[in-house]
C-alpha cells in the first residue's frame, strides 16, 4: 500500500509501506475512505518535536473494514466505520468510567495517512454506521474521529452550561469544533478568539456570538469587557502553547472552569496564581469514543455539520501539499482522499 512517512521537519513523502494485516485476535484493517492532517502533525513537522527514525504518519480516519480478528465481534467487513484515534478495549475500569483515551490497553493511531490501517483493540474503537452514508458526509464523520470528539471534550471539561458564556482560544479545527459542541451544549455566549478573516466567518457560522482578535492581555482585557469584568464561565483551550494557556486562565472568571485539550508545549501554570485564581481545569487527549455515537447520530440526522472545517481536500499522493498549506496557514484543515 501507500502512505505517508515523516522523514525530519518539512519532509513528508509518499511511499510504498507493507500492507497491514490482522496481529492480534482482536485487530481489525480498514480500507481508508478518507483521512487528514491534524493540526497537532505540525508539531513534528515545523520541528517542534522530535521526528526520530522515518516513520508513518495520521491518526484521523474513516474507513471500511476488509478483515477483523477472531475477537472482533463488534464490526464485520464490509460495514463504514468511525474510531477514535485512541484505541480502547472499552472493557476496563478506565474505559466505564468513561475515559477510554486512558485505557489500560490503550494505542495511539499513528498510520493512518495511509491506503490502509489497522485498528488495534477494534471491537472497543470502530462504530458502524447502519449504512454507507453519502459522500457528502464524510468529511463530517472523519472530523468526529478527531478535532469535533476533541472540541466536545473541551466543551465538556470546561463545564459549558445552557445560558453560559464560553470563550474558545484558538481558531483552528480543533477550537472551531469547539465552538459548535459550546453552541450544542447551550452557551448563550460564544466569544471566539481569531485573527483570520475566514475563521472568524466559519466561527459565526458554527454559533460564535463574539469575534475577539487581539491576543495576550490584550485578548484577555477584551473578553473582560464583554463579560462584565470578571470573564467567561467557561474557557476552551485548544492551542497548546503557553500564551494560550496563561491568555485562557485570565479570561476565566473565578470559580470558571478551563478545559484545555491542546497538547502542551512548554506550558508551566503558577500554582498561586492557580490557587487564589479559583479556576478549575481539566484536560487531557479526549475520550472520543465516549461520544461518537452521539456525535455520529448529530452529523448523520443533519444537527451539525464539523466536516466545514476542510477547506483543502487533496488526493492522498498529496499530503506533503496538505502539510505545507496547514503549516503556511493557506489552509484550516486539509482532507486527504485515497
Amino acid at each position: 500500500m501507500r502512505g505517508a512517512v515523516i522523514h525530519s521537519p518539512g519532509d513528508v513523502r509518499f511511499e510504498n509501506l507493507d500492507d497491514p494485516k490482522v496481529i492480534e485476535p482482536t485487530d481489525a484493517v480498514i480500507r481508508t475512505v478518507a483521512t487528514c492532517v491534524c493540526g497537532s502533525d505540525l508539531w513534528p513537522y515545523r520541528g517542534l518535536e522530535p521526528v526520530g527514525d522515518p516513520h508513518p504518519m495520521g491518526h484521523e480516519y474513516v474507513g471500511i473494514v476488509e478483515e477483523v480478528g477472531s475477537e472482533v465481534t463488534g464490526v464485520r467487513p464490509g460495514q463504514f466505520v468511525v474510531g477514535s484515534f485512541a484505541t480502547s478495549d472499552n472493557t476496563c475500569a478506565n474505559c466505564l468510567n468513561g475515559w477510554q483515551s486512558s485505557c489500560l490497553n490503550r494505542e495511539f493511531m499513528s498510520t493512518c495517512q495511509a491506503d490502509y490501517v489497522r485498528i488495534p483493540n477494534a471491537h472497543g474503537t470502530l462504530v458502524a454506521t447502519d449504512e454507507h452514508p453519502d459522500a457528502e458526509m464524510v468529511p463530517s464523520l472523519l472530523a468526529v474521529s478527531d478535532v469535533m470528539g476533541t472540541g466536545w471534550y473541551a466543551a465538556l471539561a470546561a463545564e459549558v452550561k445552557p445560558g453560559s458564556t464560553a470563550v474558545v482560544v484558538g481558531d483552528g479545527a480543533v477550537g472551531l469544533c469547539g465552538v459548535i459542541a459550546a453552541k450544542e451544549l447551550g452557551a448563550e455566549r460564544i466569544i471566539a478568539m481569531s485573527r483570520h478573516a475566514s475563521r472568524q466567518k466559519l466561527a459565526l457560522e458554527f454559533g460564535a456570538t463574539d469575534i475577539v482578535a487581539e491576543r495576550g492581555e490584550e485578548g484577555v482585557s477584551r473578553v473582560k469587557d464583554l463579560t462584565g469584568g470578571i470573564g467567561a464561565d467557561s474557557v476552551l483551550e485548544c492551542v497548546g502553547t503557553a500564551d494560550s494557556m496563561r491568555q485562557a486562565l485570565h479570561s476565566t472568571r473565578p470559580g470558571g472552569n478551563v478545559g484545555f485539550v491542546g497538547v502542551p508545549h512548554e506550558v508551566g501554570i503558577d500554582g498561586q496564581e492557580l490557587f487564589f485564581s479559583h479556576v478549575g481545569l481539566r484536560g487531557g487527549p479526549a475520550p472520543v469514543r465516549r461520544f461518537l455515537p452521539d456525535l455520529i447520530d448529530r452529523v448523520l440526522t443533519g444537527r451539525i455539520n464539523p466536516g466545514k472545517v476542510f477547506d483543502l481536500s487533496l488526493p492522498l499522493d498529496q499530503v506533503a501539499e496538505g502539510y505545507k498549506a496547514m503549516d503556511e496557514r493557506r489552509a484550516v484543515k486539509a482532507l486527504l482522499k485515497p
